[in-house]
């Protein structure tokens, strides 16, 4: 198929209204079905109740574009199922916080239902010779549910402040997008603006300070649907490589996924524990507040886009070269040992001013005592 203006931008502009539209709404019932996010651990960031129902608009939003502009295309249908399954499950997690194995084998039976309806990964290109290597049944399998079940639970992972899955996952996919569409895969295309489209519609109630979260319902469908899509837009394609441009894409949040496993195997903690050395704390903690992590982590996200568009259009030495600027970036951020103590300092006299304050002892006070 081709593709006009229209229905490039058409899945795009009505997934971001319908978000927009019922995200208030989502604030609303929110409280009144129990689904809120109480901070009760040091992990969250914020101290006060927040609605947790952000995932419900995003996914209407989102299926309200695939419904209008795709259904009927192959693979669409498959992909809306798997992707209204992984909500559901997040959904349930969101109300009765399922325990993380039980979350996991509702994931891969999301991901084995896809498989199942036909939508997989059967090939990747073959970097030791001309055409592409298939995979047999059951690598076929492995590759498929391991891409889905993976994905999903990376941005799942990275949701930890304001707005910070729903820009990466819209930053993720426009990229993809562009991708596939100079490659003539216009399905892949429509299908990402429309999760970009929800994504955006959903972000301006959940940046910082943020109104409502997407909670596990958003930020898993948002994973699981971008893993999805991208199957369907390079299926049947030998220049676009399944698995690495995505891969490129949404290399931040792996690489925060694939830190957090060997972190915590080598603590012998269980993988599935949270804890509070995400990258983006990690950066809050080198002395940035919270819209300033989460912006430099979008700045990170939109090098590595445009690193997969270079890899995709066979520029060896510029991607390779914007890769080491990525990752320089990241270093600096996480080493930076100056910013950290400057923050460190700033907290402490925070305290001690609202010791003061609290006593009711000014600087005359403390002169008298001495």
């Amino acid at each position: 198929m081709t593709a006009t203006s229209i229905e490039l931008w058409g899945p795009f502009l009505t997934a971001a209204a319908v978000a927009a539209f019922l995200t208030p709404a989502a604030i609303w019932i929110a409280p009144k079905i129990g689904a809120m996010d109480i901070p009760k651990d040091e992990r969250r960031v914020h101290k006060r109740p927040m609605p947790r129902f952000g995932g419900a608009a995003i996914f209407v939003g989102m299926m309200t574009g695939l419904a209008l502009f795709l259904l009927g295309e192959e693979g669409v249908g498959s992909a809306m199922v798997g992707c209204s399954m992984i909500y559901i499950l997040g959904l349930v997690d969101d109300l009765v916080n399922l325990k993380p194995p039980v979350k996991l084998a509702g994931q891969i039976l999301c991901a084995v239902a896809v498989y199942a309806s036909g939508l997989r990964i059967e090939f990747v290109t073959n970097y030791f010779g001309p055409g592409n290597m298939a995979f047999g049944d059951f690598a076929c399998f492995i590759v498929t549910v391991l891409w889905l079940v993976g994905i999903t639970n990376a941005v799942n992972l990275i949701d930890g402040l304001d707005g910070l899955a729903a820009g990466i996952s819209a930053i993720s996919a426009l990229c993809i997008g562009y991708v596939a569409y100079i490659h003539g895969q216009y399905v892949c295309t429509m299908a990402m603006m429309t999760i970009a489209g929800a994504a955006l519609g959903f972000l301006p109630y959940n940046f910082h300070p943020a109104k409502i979260f997407m909670g596990d319902s958003g930020s898993q469908l948002l994973g699981f649907s971008l893993a999805a899509f991208s199957i369907i837009g390079t299926v049947k394609s030998a220049t676009v490589v399944i698995v690495v441009i995505p891969a490129l894409v949404l290399g931040l949040p792996i690489f925060d996924t694939a830190f957090a496993i060997v972190r915590r195997l080598i603590r012998k903690q269980p993988i599935g524990r949270g804890d509070k050395e995400h990258l983006h704390h990690r950066i809050m903690k080198a002395g940035f507040g919270q819209r300033r992590a989460v912006m430099l982590m979008y700045c990170i996200s939109g090098i590595m886009g445009i690193v997969a568009v270079l890899y995709s259009r066979g520029y060896v030495i510029e991607y390779i070269g914007l890769t080491a600027v990525a990752i320089m970036l990241v270093y600096v951020l996480l080493s930076d040992t100056g910013n950290r103590n400057v923050s460190i300092r700033a907290s402490k006299i925070k305290r001690e001013e609202r010791n003061i304050d609290d006593s009711g002892e000014g600087p005359e006070s403390e002169d008298k005592k001495h």
